[in-house]
């Protein structure tokens, strides 16, 4: 594929809410109680729901937005100041909602546009009254999407899936536009950054009809190395890393069905899927993780989307909390959305029609006190059948001890971490 090198603030909202008991499927589902565009589930007071992208460190966010009619613009979000606020970014004619955008460290945003087979970048940032427009180049090719924001958010990666190989580019912070910088042997999608500086990538690479996740060192050509090799034949996707911590999310059919597990960078422990992180009735899909808890992954918080047919709400859990928190969402919540500070204070973004700018900030994990005896570094490691421990949450079993391996960084390049255990 081929790379071609070529305001207005809103009303601001910081709210500090106690957590509450997750919604019933009346308060849920109530008919004409969601605005045209929104999810099932939604209140009447709530915007249409776009992707909403926060920057690595939690400073600036970018979505695309939609105040009357039809027409979509750029809408950064500042959310490092004393109170959040947004600028809108129109350009010279609406954007198509198939457009991406995402925030960089200094302000400005990037946007992806899609014509006629091209994907041309650009960056945006205020001018005043106007919007300011640095184009970047394009890259011509069917498909192409962005990775989520790297680590120092002053660089910006897409990645090109293709029938047999995928291809990684960089395409905002190279010297001349859009760069080719590693194709991956198999067709990859995904995309979680493993460390703090934006050099190892991982993917879910699918062959054979079977995904497992892969990292990618970016510095070395996109040299190639296994991830997740929970079972031979069972798919294994990373859907978040802390690096702070280890701590790793992820899904796998490993189990015998789909289920939500973790692990830790470098450790030889199994994986575990806590029977707390299950629900019959909905999907749980992780979005942020608590920073700062160097070495102490069983004690950083997990931020959950939990997804119903009556809606979505909020749920908390941590390894040692050895429980899942169900807590409804506050109104406007930009769902799938949020941030965690060090000392575990959890910042969801709202959008109401009455408030299009805000930040809940709640306080979760006091309703989740620690096991010291799953807490403690030097605690027994995890028996291979995946059995219920004392002083443990109840996991389910794999099918045969072999499959109970652990994130196997053996022989990924991530070998610099200790091992805890």
């Amino acid at each position: 594929m081929t790379a071609l090198a070529t305001k207005t603030a809103t009303a601001t909202a910081v709210r500090t809410a106690p957590p509450t008991a997750p919604p019933t499927a009346a308060e849920c589902g109530a008919e004409g109680g969601a605005e045209d565009g929104a999810e099932p589930g939604a209140r009447s007071g709530a915007l249409p729901e776009m992707d909403f992208t926060i920057a690595d460190d939690g400073s600036y966010a970018a979505r695309l937005a939609r105040r009357t009619g039809d027409a979509w613009f750029p809408e950064r979000w500042t959310l490092h100041g004393p109170e959040p606020y947004a600028v809108e970014l129109p350009g010279h004619q609406p954007e198509e909602p198939g457009s991406d955008v995402l925030p960089m460290a200094d302000g400005r945003v990037l946007i992806r546009r899609s014509v006629d087979g091209r994907h041309a970048f650009s960056l945006l940032y205020p001018t005043g009254p106007g919007t300011g427009e640095l184009p970047l180049g394009g890259v011509e090719c069917e498909r192409l999407t962005l990775l989520p924001p790297v680590p120092g958010g002053n660089r910006a990666y897409a990645l090109e899936p293709g029938a047999y190989t995928t291809t990684v580019w960089l395409v905002a912070g190279g010297a001349f536009g859009p760069e080719h910088v590693a194709d991956v042997p198999g067709r990859c999608t995904g995309g979680v950054w493993l460390d703090r500086v934006g050099r190892m990538l991982a993917l879910d690479r699918e062959e054979d009809g079977v995904t497992k996740a892969v990292a990618v060192d970016l510095e070395r050509g996109g040299e190639v190395t296994p991830l997740l090799q929970i079972a031979d034949g069972s798919d294994d996707r990373l859907l978040l890393a802390d690096p702070d911590s280890g701590l790793l999310l992820v899904r796998s059919d490993a189990p015998g069905d789909d289920r939500l597990g973790w692990g830790v960078l470098g450790s030889r422990r199994p994986v575990r899927f806590p029977e707390s992180l299950r629900l019959d009735d909905a999907v749980l899909t992780p979005f942020a993780v608590q920073p700062g808890q160097v070495l102490m992954p069983e004690s950083c918080g997990v931020a959950l989307r939990i997804a119903s047919a009556a809606g979505s709400w909020l749920g908390v859990w941590r390894p040692a909390g050895r429980r899942l928190l169900q807590l409804a969402a506050p109104e406007g919540w930009l769902a799938g959305t949020g941030l965690w500070s060090t000392k575990g204070v959890l910042r969801l973004p709202c959008a109401t029609r009455a408030a299009p700018v805000g930040v809940v900030e709640i306080e979760p994990l006091g309703g989740l006190p620690l096991d010291l005896r799953m807490a403690s570094p030097g605690g027994p490691a995890t028996e291979p059948a995946q059995t219920e421990v004392a002083g443990q949450e109840p996991c389910g079993a794999l099918v045969t001890p072999a499959v109970c391996k652990p994130v196997p960084l053996q022989q990924a390049p991530l070998t610099s971490r200790p091992q805890p255990g």
